[in-house]
């Protein structure tokens, strides 16, 4: 059965080979960026390739009336949405916390967590049964910062997962008789350009010699777990946040 997928920050990384294996699957995918259109529409052209259908919505999840415009464009594309993937964000330079900037942790924080909330807000009001939806399935992205902080690197990165993985228990018990299922996935060391985006490009692979497992992962093993948990396959799953460490 085909379903409607829309994923925040799906131009690159996690989010593009979540949409990727989405399209695999025949299903719809809203691919939404922030700036990069090229991007998107290589993950478009992609998820188009594989078999699903797709649209590049263009706008950042910081601000309210993007992201209602995002559901609406993608109903108005493909019909009822059947899952959300909560996955636009971002980090700044890796640098000691005494160094941060209130300028910084806004930013961070308005993509990061109000982003996350307004998606998943949305999310609530359009799939919930009680407010006349069809039920649905949630997946946020977490990140195992959240459990180990970030000292020395992202401390700030780190809160703002720590408040994500306590915006998907709450949400997951609120919406879980309604119909939707919110659930998170918390990558570890993953080798995707978001480490370039704080300064230090090869992080995942330098670091990646130090987990359990012995390697960084990679944004497809990511993805399995996030595309599971929009399948019929993870229809007892509520309130989990599955890790995708290696062992970290």
């Amino acid at each position: 059965m085909s379903k409607t997928i829309l994923i925040t920050g799906a131009s690159r990384g996690i989010g593009r080979a979540a949409a990727i294996q989405c399209g695999a699957r025949g299903w719809n995918v809203a691919v939404n960026y922030a700036a990069n259109a090229e991007a998107a529409a290589e993950t478009v052209a992609a998820v188009k390739s594989g078999g699903g259908n797709a649209i590049a919505l263009a706008g950042d999840v910081a601000h309210e009336d993007v992201v209602i415009g995002l559901f609406d464009a993608t109903e108005a594309a493909f019909g009822t949405i059947d899952g959300v993937v909560n996955n636009a964000g971002i980090i700044s330079a890796h640098m000691k916390f005494a160094d941060h900037t209130v300028e910084r942790w806004q930013k961070i924080m308005d993509v990061n967590v109000t982003g996350a909330m307004l998606v998943a807000r949305e999310t609530a009001r359009r799939l919930s049964s009680a407010r006349g939806g069809k039920g649905g399935t949630l997946v946020n992205l977490s990140s195992v910062a959240s459990k180990l902080g970030g000292a020395g690197e992202y401390v700030d990165y780190a809160a703002s997962k720590g408040a994500v993985d306590a915006l998907t228990l709450g949400l997951a018990k609120e919406l879980a008789n309604e119909g939707v299922r919110v659930n998170a996935v918390r990558p570890g060391l993953i080798d995707t350009d978001i480490h370039a985006d704080g300064g230090w490009a090869e992080r995942a692979k330098e670091l990646g010699k130090t987990v359990p497992i012995g390697r960084e992962g990679s944004a497809d093993e990511v993805a399995e777990a996030i595309v599971w948990l929009l399948s019929d396959a993870s229809s007892y799953v509520v309130g989990a946040n599955i890790e995708v460490t290696g062992g970290r």
